[in-house]
């Protein structure tokens, strides 16, 4: 569908979160409702989750806190690719865990939430949160996406593919690894994707991201720019992906411009 919305009325448009809110109904058909929210890195999807969180009394869980721990992914990475030590792409979470916590949650008793820090590389001490809950936000990046067309997997698409990845044994597994999302994903009652403009401003939304967490902790917080390049790197071909195709998985569309406002909503 058109767009709702143009540039020219980005400064006086709604916010992302009356947004969503306003496509939320009163009472879902299965408890909790599952409002998924799908964007790049830096897109502003775990602020958005945030505040509807405060505003719906709600616990969130991203796909970050599904992260596996650090002997997981070192497992991974002699067995099948060294590129899994890095978390992030398909494969380095644990669905699974996602969907018992989210079924947890219908239920009247504590649920531990569970949690990742990322400083660390590690998981965190879960969160309680006591059920039952009516709705609940999950959000990550690559909520939604779909695996790619093999034969869109031959050519390495940067640096990292090629030179640590040349035989494309790393991106064939990641892309057949969404297989074990599939029953996360499709229990989202409402997918919400913000679409950034590109996947160049990606990187400098991250850049942004580490700058912020050097203010608050001190220069040796965060990562430097070249390793943050490097990292990204990790993201850019599933991100692509979900750029040319998010929309046709998404209920409902936010596209953003450069300053993370929104610019245009379809459905």
């Amino acid at each position: 569908m058109q767009a709702l919305m143009c540039a020219s009325m980005a400064d006086t448009a709604p916010s992302i979160a009356d947004l969503i809110a306003a496509q939320l109904p009163e009472r879902g058909a299965r408890r909790p409702f599952v409002l998924g929210i799908a964007g790049a890195q830096g897109s502003g999807k775990s602020t958005v989750a945030r505040e509807l969180a405060i505003r719906l009394g709600c616990p969130v869980l991203s796909l970050d806190d599904l992260y596996l721990d650090g002997a997981a992914r070192r497992t991974l990475a002699a067995e099948v690719h060294p590129l899994l030590a890095t978390r992030g792409v398909p494969g380095t979470h644990d669905p699974a865990r996602g969907l018992r916590v989210i079924e947890a949650l219908a239920k009247p008793e504590t649920t531990l939430l569970p949690r990742f820090d990322k400083a660390r590389d590690e998981p965190a001490p879960p969160e309680p949160w006591q059920g039952p809950a009516n709705i609940v936000i999950l959000e990550g990046w690559c909520l939604g996406a779909r695996p790619q067309p093999e034969d869109e997997l031959v050519k390495p698409l940067n640096a990292l593919e090629a030179e640590r990845d040349p035989d494309g044994i790393w991106r064939h597994w990641v892309n057949a690894r969404l297989a074990n999302y599939r029953a996360l994903f499709e229990r989202i009652d409402l997918l919400v994707f913000l679409a950034a403009p590109d996947f160049e401003i990606v990187g400098k939304w991250r850049a942004e991201q580490e700058h912020a967490l050097k203010r608050a902790r001190g220069e040796d917080a965060g990562m430097s720019a070249t390793e943050l390049a490097t990292f990204i790197q990790h993201y850019q071909r599933l991100t692509e992906h979900m750029l040319r195709h998010g929309r046709e998985w998404a209920d409902m569309t936010i596209a953003l411009n450069a300053k993370r406002r929104a610019v245009g909503v379809s459905r």
